[in-house]
Formats: structure tokens, sequence, C-alpha cells
């Protein structure tokens, strides 16, 4: 499969040489595989912040543990999930898709009602950690894409989520960062990482069969 031999090649990118920009097409199909993935409901909880600006990304560095690859890279893409659930978010989405369906408006009020009723009455923390689960799709998926198209990536937990977020004004918009994603080129004469061998668990150990 051409998939798992792209992600045999890609790795945790270290160092990016910032004089290679990935060119604007290719970060697109990127936030397509993302905007394509599946979600809990459909109702794909999160949106995508697309930063290139240097100054922005410099000032990322230190509220990213000092990784200066987000400086370095050519894209970052952070994942932000919706704070928590709305009967508004909901209806919004599902209003959208009986559009885009030609279906009539209440063909989904059955259900919508049904997960209303579960996430409405649930604590904002509970709603936002699922939120950010479905995020988390999307993220890999990107990687994914990333590493067909032979683009650099560097998945991201380490920042501080507070920060990042008052930085890009995600409050404003009900958003939480989630993860990171700087794309970029790999610098293979300065990466330490570049010609690691690429380890993990043994397979016996990784998977359980239930047979």
């Amino acid at each position: 499969m051409e998939l798992i031999k792209a992600l045999e090649w890609r790795y945790a990118t270290k160092k990016f040489d910032p004089s290679k920009k990935v060119e604007q097409s290719l970060v697109d199909q990127i936030i397509e595989a993302a905007w394509l993935a599946p979600t809990s409901s459909g109702l794909q909880p999160f949106k995508i912040i697309e930063i290139t600006n240097q100054e922005l990304k410099e000032k990322m560095v230190p509220i990213s543990m000092n990784q200066q690859q987000v400086a370095d890279s050519s894209h970052v893409l952070v994942f932000a999930a919706w704070d928590t659930y709305t009967e508004n978010r909901i209806d919004t989405i599902y209003s959208h898709i009986t559009q885009n369906r030609n279906q009539p408006d209440d063909a989904y009020k059955s259900y919508t009602d049904r997960i209303k009723g579960i996430y409405l009455n649930q604590e904002d923390e509970l709603n936002f950690a699922h939120t950010a689960r479905q995020a988390y799709i999307a993220f890999g998926l990107s990687i994914a894409a990333a590493a067909e198209l032979k683009v650099d990536t560097t998945p991201m937990e380490g920042f501080d989520n507070e920060a990042l977020d008052n930085l890009l004004d995600l409050k404003k918009q009900k958003l939480r960062s989630v993860t990171v994603l700087p794309l970029g080129y790999r610098d293979s004469e300065n990466d330490w990482l570049v010609n690691m061998k690429k380890v993990r668990h043994p397979k016996k150990d990784f998977l359980i069969q239930l047979k």
C-alpha cells in the first residue's frame, strides 16, 4: 500500500529547512483530508487555523516549549475544537446537511433531539473532551495526507494551550486549541532524527486478536 510506504517514510521532523516552502496546493490537500475526516454524528466540531505569518509563528515558539520547528516551518495548522456543544451549533450543521441533500428541514429532528438530550445536559469540559477527540481524527488524516505528498510534519501537543488560545483569540470564537501541526521540508543535514530507525512496540504486543 502506498499509504504504508508513506507512513514508513514520515517521522516527527525535528529540524525544518526554513528556506523551503510548501506549495499552497499541497497544503490545501492536507486540509482537505482533515475536512473530509469522519466525525461523531457528522458534527465536525472543530476548525483549523492556517498560519503563515512569520511574526505570529515566532510568537508561538516560546509557548510551544521553544520548539523551533514552529518558526522554521512553511505553514502551521492549529486544530481547535468547539469549547462545548450548543443547540445552535447542532442545528446549524444539520441545517447545512439538509439543504445540501435537498431534504426537509426536519429530516433529522428525532436524531438531533436525541443528541441534544445527551450533549446539552453534560458539563462543558466533558463535551470539550469529545470535540477534541473528533479533532484528533482529522489531525491523524492530515499527517497521513502530508506523508503521501512527501510534506514533512511535526505533530505537537507540547504547547501551552491557554497561551495559544489567547494569542490566536480563540476564546472569542468559543474554540480551544487541541494540537499543532507544522508543515515543511526536513533539513536532512541538521536533523538528528532523520536517519533513525522507526521503532514501535512489537506487533505481538501491539495487536490483541480475539478469534
